[in-house]
C-alpha cells in the first residue's frame, strides 16, 4: 500500500497541505498543544470537577470586578497566589451551596425573580417616567459585570436559592445573654494583681562554670552547636515585570489605545442638585396623587419667586427625610445614581436653575441645580506612562506562557549552566549566599521559599551541580537555580564557640536560681508568710495587658476566684520566674454597660457565623469537596 505515496508524491504533499495548513491557520500551533494537554481539575465537587480553565476564567471575572470597583489597587496584588487561591475557594464554596440547593430542591420562580429584581434599587433606577425598564442601561448593568442579561437574572437566581440555603442556618442561631457573658468575660474580666519577678538576669552573676563544666554541658548539647548544611547559589527569574521589558508599544497603538479610552478614563460629568419632594408612590390613588400635584405646584411657584430659599423651603416642606434637613441637598451624583426622570431633568439644567414639576415613582420633584463638576479631558501626553503600562501589562500577562515554556525548556535542555536562558530571555544571574534547607528568620522573597530551596538541596543538584527544574513560587513566576559551592552540616569545635557555651551555660544556670528561688517564695507567701516590699497593684484584663507576658496574664485570669487574695506562680524559662498575687476581680462601670450591650451582638453575630461556617463544612464533607492543589504559602 506504500506504493500509493512513493508513486504519488506531490500529489500527497499537496493533500496534506490542504488539510493541515488550514488547520494551523484556525488553531495555531499552540491550540494543537492545549488540545493534547488535558485541562487539570484543581478541585472537586459531588464528583465534578472544576478545571484549570475554570478556575482561570473565575478568576478574570473576579479580578476585573474588583478593578472596576477599585480602579488604584495594585494589578500584583489580583496576580498573586493568595488572590487567586481565594477565588478557587469561593468557586468551590459557590458549587457546594448550590449542589446543596440542588439537592434539597430549592429553586427560584419567576414570580419571586421578577419581584425581587422590582425591588432592588439598582434596577428600580433604570426604570423610565411610565414605569418600564430602559433595556438599553439593564444590558449595560448586566455587561458591567460580564454577564448578558439571561445570565444576570440566572445569577440572582442561583444567590436567592444559595440564601435559602444558607438563611436556615443564619435565621435559627441565637446566643443567649447569659451564654454570651461566659465567654465574654473571660475576655473583659478585669483583675487587680501585684507580680514578683525573679530574672534570670538578676542572677547571672552568681555563676561562674569551671572549664570541666564547660567541656561537659558543649559534650552534652553539641546539637546546640551545628553549623547548617549550606549553599551558595546563582539563580534566574522569570516574571511579568521580566517579560514587560521586552515589550515595545508602537506610538499609533498607544494613540489608538488613547482614543477609545479618553472619555473612560478622564472620568465622567457629576451635578450637585437640591430637591423638594412631595409623596406620591405609584400605587397611591388618583386622588391622592393630585393633591400632591397641586402641593408641588404651589411650592414650585414659591421656589421660584425666591430662588435664593430654595433651601429653607425644602427643610420645611420636603417630604424626603434623607436631604430634607439639609436644605435638600443631594450632594454630587453622576448618571445612573439617580431615578431616570430625575436624572434627565438634572442633567437638562443649567447651573443655578429651578426644573419643572419632575414626576417619578416616588412622587413629584422640584430640582434646583446647584453645581456642575465637569471631568477634565486628559491630554494623550498626561495619559502616555498610563496607557504604555497598561497595555504592555496586557501584552505581558498573553506573552508570559510563550516566555515561560522557553524558560522550562532551556533551564533543563541545557542543565550545566543559566547562561543560556539569560541570553534568551534578557534575564538576570543573581546570587545568594548561605542559603539552608529551611527558610531563615527574617528572610523574604524567592530564597525562602521552600518548594524552591527544596529543590536546591536535592541530592542530583548538589552533586551534578546541574540546574533546577523551573520552579513556580508565585502567580506568573517561574526560578531556577544552581548549586555553585556546597558545606555539609557539622558540628563546630568547642575553640570556636566557647563563648557561646559560657554564655548559654551561665543563662541556664541563672535561670535554675531564679526559677528555685521564685518557688521557695511562692511556698512561703502561700503557707502565710508576709512577702516584704510588693509591687504596686495594677489592673489587667484580656483587652489591656499592660505589656505581661502571655504566660504571667492567663495564669493572673485563671486564678480561682473564689478564694482571694490568690498567689500563682509562672515558670519563664530562660527568663526565670514570676509569682503573682490576685487581689480581686474589678466589676465593670456603669459607664462600660453599653459596651456589654455592644460585646454581646458582636458575639451573636459571631456565633452565627461559626454555625454557618460549621455547616459549610458539614456540606462539604457530606458533598466530597476538595481542592485538589496546595494552599499558597503567605509568607515567603
Amino acid at each position: 500500500m506504500f506504493d500509493i505515496f512513493r508513486k504519488h508524491t506531490k500529489f500527497m504533499m499537496l493533500v496534506l497541505f490542504l488539510l493541515v495548513i488550514p488547520s494551523f491557520v484556525l488553531f495555531g500551533i499552540d491550540g494543537y498543544n492545549r488540545m493534547s494537554e488535558p485541562d487539570e481539575p484543581v478541585a472537586r465537587v459531588g464528583g465534578n470537577d472544576i478545571t484549570k480553565s475554570q478556575w482561570d476564567a473565575a478568576h478574570r471575572v473576579e479580578a476585573d470586578r474588583i478593578r472596576a470597583s477599585m480602579p488604584t489597587i495594585d494589578a500584583k496584588l489580583l496576580d498573586s497566589a493568595e488572590a487567586r487561591y481565594a477565588t478557587l475557594e469561593r468557586l468551590v464554596r459557590d458549587r457546594v451551596v448550590a449542589l446543596a440547593a440542588a439537592q434539597a430542591k430549592l429553586s427560584t420562580s419567576d414570580a419571586r425573580l421578577a419581584r425581587f429584581l422590582q425591588e432592588d434599587p439598582t434596577i428600580a433606577a433604570l426604570r423610565r417616567a411610565d414605569g418600564t425598564i430602559d433595556m438599553d442601561r439593564y444590558r449595560q448593568l448586566a455587561a458591567n459585570q460580564g454577564f448578558t442579561p439571561e445570565g444576570f437574572e440566572n445569577n440572582v437566581r442561583f444567590d436567592l436559592a444559595r440564601q435559602q440555603v444558607e438563611m436556615a442556618v443564619r435565621a435559627s442561631s441565637f446566643a443567649l445573654p447569659a451564654v454570651a457573658d461566659v465567654a465574654l468575660n473571660a475576655f473583659f474580666e478585669k483583675r487587680e494583681v501585684q507580680i514578683v519577678n525573679f530574672l534570670a538576669s538578676d542572677y547571672a552573676a552568681k555563676v561562674s562554670p569551671t572549664e570541666a563544666e564547660l567541656e561537659d554541658f558543649y559534650q552534652k548539647n553539641q546539637a546546640l552547636f551545628q553549623s547548617p548544611e549550606q549553599a551558595q547559589v546563582e539563580y534566574v527569574v522569570l516574571d511579568l515585570d521580566a517579560v514587560k521589558k521586552s515589550i515595545q508599544i508602537p506610538e499609533a497603538d498607544l494613540k489608538a489605545y488613547y482614543e477609545q479610552n479618553a472619555t473612560r478614563l478622564s472620568g465622567v460629568e457629576e451635578r450637585r442638585a437640591s430637591h423638594i419632594l412631595i409623596n406620591a408612590p405609584k400605587q397611591a390613588t388618583d386622588a391622592d396623587r393630585q393633591k400632591a400635584r397641586l402641593k408641588a405646584e404651589e411650592l414650585l411657584k414659591a421656589a421660584r419667586a425666591n430662588p435664593a430659599a430654595f433651601a429653607d423651603l425644602a427643610k420645611q416642606n420636603s417630604q424626603d427625610p434623607g436631604s430634607a434637613a439639609k436644605g435638600g441637598d443631594l450632594g454630587y451624583f453622576a448618571r445612573g445614581a439617580m431615578v431616570k426622570p430625575f436624572e434627565d431633568a438634572a442633567f437638562a439644567l443649567q447651573n443655578g436653575a429651578i426644573s419643572d414639576l419632575v414626576e417619578s415613582d416616588f412622587g413629584f420633584h422640584i430640582i434646583q441645580l446647584i453645581d456642575i463638576k465637569l471631568p477634565k479631558q486628559r491630554s494623550f501626553d498626561d495619559l502616555r506612562a498610563s496607557l504604555e503600562a497598561d497595555l504592555i501589562n496586557q501584552q505581558a500577562q498573553r506573552k508570559f506562557a510563550e516566555f515561560a515554556e522557553i524558560f522550562t525548556n532551556t533551564v533543563y535542555e541545557q542543565s550545566d549552566s543559566l547562561q543560556p536562558v539569560v541570553d534568551k530571555l534578557k534575564l538576570e544571574i543573581k546570587t545568594a549566599d548561605k542559603l539552608t534547607r529551611q527558610p531563615q528568620p527574617g528572610v523574604t522573597g524567592i530564597i525562602a521559599n521552600a518548594k524552591f530551596l527544596e529543590t536546591l538541596f536535592s541530592s542530583d543538584t548538589i552533586a551534578n551541580k546541574r540546574n533546577t527544574e523551573a520552579v513556580e513560587t508565585a502567580a506568573n513566576q517561574l526560578v531556577a537555580g544552581r548549586v555553585v559551592m556546597h558545606q555539609p552540616a557539622r558540628t563546630l569545635a568547642l575553640a570556636e564557640v566557647q563563648t557561646r557555651v559560657r554564655a548559654q551555660l551561665v543563662a541556664a544556670r541563672a535561670s535554675e536560681l531564679a526559677q528555685k528561688e521564685g518557688a521557695e517564695k511562692l511556698t512561703l507567701w502561700k503557707a502565710g508568710g508576709s512577702p516584704a516590699n510588693l509591687p504596686a497593684a495594677q489592673v489587667v484584663s484580656r483587652d489591656q495587658p499592660l505589656n505581661l507576658p502571655e504566660k504571667v496574664l492567663t495564669a493572673a485570669l485563671r486564678a480561682d476566684s473564689a478564694k482571694l487574695p490568690a498567689w500563682e506562680g509562672v515558670d519563664l524559662g530562660a527568663q526565670g520566674y514570676a509569682v503573682i498575687r490576685v487581689n480581686r476581680v474589678v466589676a465593670r462601670d456603669e459607664a462600660e454597660q453599653a459596651a456589654v450591650r455592644q460585646s454581646r451582638d458582636q458575639y451573636a453575630q459571631w456565633w452565627t457565623g461559626a454555625e454557618t461556617q460549621a455547616y459549610y463544612a458539614l456540606l462539604k464533607e457530606k458533598l466530597k469537596a476538595e481542592i485538589l492543589v496546595p494552599s499558597p504559602e503567605i509568607a515567603r
